[in-house]
């Protein structure tokens, strides 16, 4: 089993963390982390994540 942290630049619906989590989980590997350098809190992405740790750099 591998393991992986994902990276992207933009949280903001969780739309597009979302399906690489599916894709991830589908492929047999264990995500450690979520990482963003942008979040937009306001959106929620990040309850869409549930317990995937989850970083981001800069939040508005």
């Amino acid at each position: 089993g591998s393991r992986t942290l994902l990276v992207d630049d933009l949280l903001a619906t969780g739309g597009t963390a979302v399906a690489a989590l599916n894709l991830l989980s589908k492929l047999e590997v264990q995500l450690v982390e979520a990482a963003f350098l942008i979040e937009l809190e306001f959106l929620k992405g990040r309850d869409l994540l549930g317990k995937t740790p989850t970083r981001s750099i800069i939040t508005y």
